[in-house]
């Protein structure tokens, strides 16, 4: 093939002929192998001002090229299909890059290397360009590596910056020299926490907005020169005009051209309030136990609420949500695992299905970038196998609110009182959720709903149940669930009763206030351990009090380990709902990367603290308990029970008892807490006494003011630790 060459005018736009010459030229200049059609490599000629459609293509794309490199893409910016050069400045493929850019940051991806290439072609001084299909020896190739706009620091993870301009080696390359670029992408799993989630639309937007405000005129002048003159696809063109709208209205007056600063700015959302993913995770975050019976689809309803999607009958909502093999294949949950559902400021819900792959659900960190307002659904299991369990889940659940499902066409069972008791105990409003609605029958419905209501009505519980039909019985009833049950009938099948489900839970005001402990010194409940290869040792748990900032110089102290002792150590880094941070409040759920030796690594177990100051344990505490009415219970002295204290889980026993209200009024004498001169203070249900516990195998943390819960079996007393002995 013999040597081609033409003339380009960069003054000027060049005539329909030389368009024409000049789009043949094009593909003689081969600078890199054909696109394969697999493979984890996609060349793109330029992307100009795109579409919300032509961006959501895009982005599809990129992600089936990120999984196709396992997490790993490469773009080929300037280049046509079959692997020629597609005649391109620096500033039209620049723009390009920055676009691209923007779609990787909205799949969770960062751009780990941009370089730029020049000189492939060759310039003549008169300002005409000299296409050659063979390459000298003596050209000179420039390969310039640049700064991302985002920049991401993967070994700190200290999250995303604005690109400085003097970080970018412009005096080595010729803004009207023929340009290619490659990008490489990474998809990560840590993010940092970004002011105000903003859409891929706004985003892309938004840095054009910059770029004009930095006075890049000449670089949008030639961009639009080179897609008239075929730098991008036919479509391309139709595309300029339909959002030069969209692109104007993005060109604001703002005095700060950083980046950060328009975000945090509500150009894009002016009929909203500001929020914040950090407040959202905390202040507006609502908490809910869902327990019932083991037939009565509380996973079901977990995902079918996370989901968006109906239930098909036979399970598919509930496996979308399951966390082991076994609990698919049997239908029962064992472990408590927790799933945020979304709602937007109107209460609208989050889709829980991501809008670009229609079969992934949404991660954690993508529901809660969206979100106003949280409700954490806490799945506990039903059977009474995993009753245990359960007790945990709410005892170190912090939870604000509780639903107890009931299967409509069977009768509550021996465990639905169970739970009622339960949440009852630890002060949890209730409210009560008929499933199963669909085909049940009248007489059945009838059955269920008036043994709930006797159980509500009992002297032990004391809730009057209330039925909402429509949204004024909600607003009717959020202001009195102390003393109020709501009931509610829904079908996650037919999808009846699930929209006054939800307006329910955006509605429940926030009960706990665990920002109001913030000024306190730090201290974390320890409830999950994990070993993440190439982080290490990673615990998750709830911070109940103060903050924490970490990095190489946060010192922490976890414990107590079997001795009673403490491990200095180094708290890393940190998450929240997947979502990198380097700071944690009091009331957040999260994750605590920690530096431990190997050794150290062994000494870990459920049920620890982290705290900053002060660490301490001990084997015996005081308590004033009470015990719950009911079935048959003695207690004296020597009593074992297994103790529920927050996220402590241990047996222990009664070593010294003194009474409080030997004579309560309303309790009949068999009842009353009597003192026997062979057996001591013995304690009936109803009593209430003071007891000092002593742990039966280690020490653990303990301060006064916890919640505790004891059971030999099943729940027998519930109580409040008033002290700790100072020789202990």
């Amino acid at each position: 093939m013999t040597a081609a060459a033409t003339a380009v005018k960069a003054s000027v736009a060049p005539s329909r002929s030389q368009h024409e010459h000049h789009s043949k030229l094009v593909r003689f200049v081969k600078v890199v192998d054909p696109e394969q059609h697999r493979g984890h490599v996609e060349y793109k000629r330029q992307l100009f001002r795109p579409s919300p459609s032509r961006l959501r293509s895009l982005a599809t794309q990129m992600s089936f090229r990120l999984d196709e490199g396992n997490g790993t893409c490469t773009y080929y910016l300037g280049v046509e299909d079959d692997g020629c050069h597609s005649l391109l400045t620096y500033t039209a493929v620049s723009e390009s890059a920055r676009i691209l850019e923007c779609i990787a940051r909205s799949l969770n991806a960062i751009v780990s290397k941009r370089t730029m290439i020049q000189g492939e072609i060759d310039d003549v001084d008169d300002g005409h360009a000299m296409l050659e299909t063979t390459f000298s020896a003596k050209r000179k190739i420039v390969r310039v590596d640049e700064a991302p706009v985002y920049k991401f620091d993967i070994k700190t993870a200290h999250g995303w910056e604005e690109k400085k301009s003097d970080e970018i080696e412009q005096g080595i390359l010729d803004h009207r020299a023929f340009t290619r670029c490659e990008v490489t992408i990474q998809r990560i799993e840590t993010h940092l926490l970004d002011p105000s989630p903003v859409s891929l639309v706004e985003l892309v937007n938004d840095c054009s907005a910059l770029m004009t405000m930095n006075g890049d005129t000449e670089s949008n002048a030639s961009s639009q020169e080179f897609v008239e003159n075929g730098g991008e696809s036919s479509s391309s063109s139709n595309m300029t005009n339909t959002n030069s709208n969209n692109r104007d209205n993005s060109n604001k007056d703002t005095t700060s051209p950083n980046l950060s600063h328009i975000i945090d700015t509500n150009d894009f959302h002016e009929n909203e309030k500001s929020t914040s993913i950090t407040e959202t995770l905390t202040a507006r975050n609502i908490r809910v136990a869902v327990v019932g019976n083991v037939d009565a689809g509380k996973s079901t309803l977990i995902g079918t609420l996370t989901t968006s999607s109906l239930d098909d009958g036979r399970g598919r909502s509930r496996t979308t949500i399951m966390k082991h093999r076994h609990e698919i294949e049997t239908g029962r949950t064992s472990t408590a695992t927790s799933h945020l559902l979304g709602f937007r400021h109107s209460g609208e819900p989050i889709a829980g299905k991501d809008t670009i792959r229609v079969n992934k659900r949404k991660s954690e960190d993508e529901v809660a970038r969206e979100s106003y307002r949280i409700v954490t659904l806490l799945d506990l299991a039903g059977h009474e196998k995993y009753l245990k369990t359960t007790i945990h889940g709410v005892s170190a659940g912090m939870c604000d609110y509780s639903m107890i499902l009931v299967n409509s066409r069977h009768p509550p069972t021996h465990m639905t009182q169970h739970h009622l008791n339960l949440c009852c105990s630890y002060g949890i409003p209730t409210i009560i959720v008929f499933t199963k609605i669909d085909g049940c029958p009248d007489h059945a419905m009838k059955n269920s709903k008036d043994e709930v209501f006797r159980l509500l009505r009992a002297p032990d519980i004391g809730r009057k149940p209330f039925a909402v039909r429509k949204e004024q019985d909600i607003a009717t009833c959020m202001d009195k669930l102390h003393a109020l049950a709501p009931v509610i009938d829904i079908s996650c099948v037919t999808g009846e009763g699930l929209n006054l489900l939800r307006k329910m839970l955006f509605s429940l005001p926030k009960r706990r206030r665990h920002e109001q402990k913030a000024n306190r010194s730090f201290e974390f409940l320890v409830e999950e351990l994990f070993n993440v290869p190439g982080v290490g040792s990673v615990v998750s748990g709830f911070v109940n009090a103060g903050e924490l900032t970490v990095g190489s110089n946060c010192h922490v102290f976890i414990g107590p380990t079997d001795d009673g002792s403490y491990i200095r150590t180094v708290a890393k880094s940190a998450h929240i709902a997947r979502i990198n941070t380097t700071h944690i409040t009091s009331g957040q759920s999260a994750c605590l990367a920690l530096a431990l030796k190997k050794e150290e690594k062994t000494k870990l177990r459920r049920g620890m603290v982290i705290l900053t100051e002060n660490p301490s344990s001990t084997r015996e505490f005081d308590a004033e308990i009470c015990v719950l009415k009911g079935e048959g219970t003695t207690i004296r002295k020597s009593y074992q029970a297994y103790v529920h204290i927050l996220n402590v889980r241990q047996t222990a026993f009664a070593k010294s008892i003194e009474i409080v209200n030997k004579n309560a009024a309303g309790l009949p004498p068999s009842h009353r807490a009597q003192s026997d001169e062979d057996h001591g203070i013995v304690l009936r249900p109803g009593s209430r006494a003071k007891v000092r516990f002593e742990f039966a195998q280690r020490p653990e943390y303990v301060r006064p003011g916890m919640r505790m819960l004891f059971r030999d079996g099943r729940v027998r007393g519930v109580g409040l630790v008033t002290g700790v002995p100072s020789d202990s």
